[in-house]
């Protein structure tokens, strides 16, 4: 018997809101991540990390007065509660956060996939329509087996963006073939065999992405050597610094 698997993808999607209403969606936005820094504050010293039945007694009536719904708040005790037990788990110092990201239930939100509008609610029970800046890919999810979930909306650099979830359950088919990967550093080499073990097709897919990678890391680090105090003033090496490819050292 074939048990089924949910399967979830996330879109990517650009949005626009009408003129005057994206200041009512950045304001919910920052009042989002302060409300999940407060709970981040103030569960942090703790040995544990409360239950979600404690947080709902220690935040709950803070938050709504604040202007969320129910969901809102059950978010916010969420996600503070992921970043707490994950930075813990890693050693890590109290986060301070920065994005402006919100993640929105599905009653806080309606999606009109025909018209690709998506409304959602603010703070004060105040909605917002953003515009979707649809791409033809996405029409793959739009026949009907495939569910939009929870959605992430985040504002960076002026620009809204909403992630969406779709998921759908499907039954595994029995495998035919198996296919081993070999990850090098100028190449992926590939074989597939079938269940007998008979060969089916072996090939090579060509990069440079590791190699110059590497070759840039070696040239940072020589240019930290030799100029310690100058280096961090070149503007590409800022970027490879940004993208973790080599570290600020101190002088």
């Amino acid at each position: 018997m074939n048990l089924s698997v949910r399967v979830t993808v996330t879109a990517k999607v650009e949005a626009v809101t009408p003129e005057g209403d994206e200041s009512l969606l950045v304001e919910f936005l920052k009042t989002y991540r302060d409300s999940v820094q407060l709970v981040i504050n103030e569960i942090w010293s703790l040995n544990e990390t409360p239950s979600r039945t404690r947080l709902h007694s220690m935040f709950y009536s803070r938050l709504v007065k604040m202007g969320f719904r129910a969901h809102h708040v059950s978010e916010i005790y969420k996600r503070a509660k992921e970043i707490v037990k994950a930075t813990k788990k890693n050693n890590g110092s109290k986060p301070v956060l920065k994005k402006l990201t919100a993640r929105i239930h599905t009653l806080d939100y309606r999606l009109d996939l025909d018209k690709k509008t998506l409304r959602v609610a603010v703070l004060r029970d105040k909605w917002v329509e953003l515009k979707l800046k649809w791409y033809s890919y996405l029409n793959k999810y739009l026949d009907g087996s495939w569910k939009p979930g929870e959605i992430l909306v985040s504002y960076r650099h002026g620009r809204l963006y909403v992630h969406i979830m779709f998921h759908k359950d499907v039954v595994p088919r029995e495998p035919k073939t198996v296919m081993g990967v070999d990850l090098n550093f100028n190449n992926i080499t590939y074989t597939i065999i079938n269940l007998k073990s008979e060969l089916i097709s072996i090939g090579v897919i060509p990069f440079k992405g590791l190699k110059r990678a590497l070759h840039y890391r070696r040239l940072a680090e020589e240019l930290q050597r030799k100029y310690p105090r100058n280096w961090r003033f070149l503007k590409w090496l800022g970027e490879l610094e940004l993208c973790g490819l080599v570290e600020r050292g101190v002088s």
